[in-house]
């Protein structure tokens, strides 16, 4: 699979990682053993980018990970890990005393001595402007306990203060064909500024699988069920922000730009990919299955500048009025 060069971090991964929210709750469960072999079949594709959080499943998807590692030494795999999450979100706590907590435990989840990668967790926005968390983000740089680090955010304003830190090696954004903002305003200043785009939620939770219909129903501990209102994080994070009835009207138009021979979601995922400054993308996967299917987005051709045309207009009939002012 193609590599890319992860933003300040230096290291090369893969166009098509893997994000593992899946593997640690509010996806409905995972069981362990499909966890590993999830996470088999990811590197089998040539997956070299974990993506994961130190409050998916209050740890579980790090020690999922963890385990995966000690069982495969000799895959050069990058691990980023997210922190911040599992306090109560307010800017005092974002402080270098919490940091080496936080990532002490990561380090102990993952079983490893130094962090490839940490991210803030989407924390409240003024901690992206704080002088003094960027302070101690460089600590756990210069004590060792972490390689890189960046941030995840929710808003583009928030990547654009972020980037301003000479430290801030990478950024991850909610980008897919139905949250089109960041190719304005984010993508341009980080290519230009060496900072990595990691590009999550590429499938909008699902609806760009064009798996779903209006009877699609979801367990009571899925996301997409109780979170459709923001009452339990932000919205924008269950279907990126749009109405579901809504998106599935907009998939079905996508659905008619997709190259024969493609699956829905490998289009979805291959045309991230191929918007410049993009390090990454991180589909999520529940199933050995979709994880090779979406490794093979990769190699997928046929995203020319038609099918981008496309995707731009469906988005501004449909979502730019309401997802482009918010996000």
């Amino acid at each position: 699979m193609e590599q890319r060069t992860l933003g300040k971090t230096g290291r090369n991964v893969s166009i098509v990682g893997l994000g593992t929210w899946q593997l640690g709750a509010d996806w409905g469960n995972v069981d362990p053993a499909q966890a590993q072999a999830i996470l088999a079949a990811s590197a089998e594709a040539g997956v070299t980018f974990f993506d994961t959080a130190d409050v998916y499943g209050d740890g579980r998807s790090e020690q999922a990970i963890g385990k995966f590692l000690a069982a495969n030494p000799g895959l050069d795999i990058t691990v980023a890990t997210k922190m911040g999450r599992r306090a109560e979100q307010l800017p005092e706590h974002y402080n270098l005393a919490n940091f080496r907590e936080w990532t002490d435990r990561s380090r102990r989840k993952l079983g490893v001595e130094r962090l490839d990668l940490v991210q803030l967790h989407c924390p409240p926005t003024a901690v992206y402007s704080s002088a003094e968390v960027y302070d101690a983000l460089d600590t756990l740089v210069a004590d060792g306990a972490i390689r890189n680090y960046g941030v995840s955010v929710e808003r583009t304003d928030e990547a654009l203060e972020a980037m301003r830190h000479d430290g801030t090696a990478t950024v991850q954004i909610i980008l897919n064909a139905f949250r089109l903002k960041p190719l304005d305003e984010v993508l341009p200043v980080a290519e230009a500024s060496g900072v990595g785009i990691i590009a999550r939620v590429p499938l909008a939770s699902g609806l760009l699988s064009g798996k779903y219909t209006a009877d699609t129903s979801f367990a009571a501990d899925d996301h997409r069920n109780f979170n459709r209102t923001g009452s339990s994080f932000d919205v924008g994070e269950t279907f990126s922000g749009v109405d579901f009835e809504q998106g599935l009207q907009a998939v079905a138009e996508f659905e008619e730009l997709v190259p024969d021979g493609v699956s829905t979601a490998q289009a979805a995922i291959a045309w991230i990919a191929a918007q410049d400054g993009v390090s990454t993308v991180i589909p999520g996967a529940r199933s050995v299955e979709q994880a090779s299917s979406n490794a093979e987005a990769a190699g997928v051709s046929g995203i020319d500048s038609t099918f981008d045309v496309g995707v731009h207009e469906i988005y501004d009939r449909y979502f730019r009025a309401s997802i482009h002012p918010r996000w």
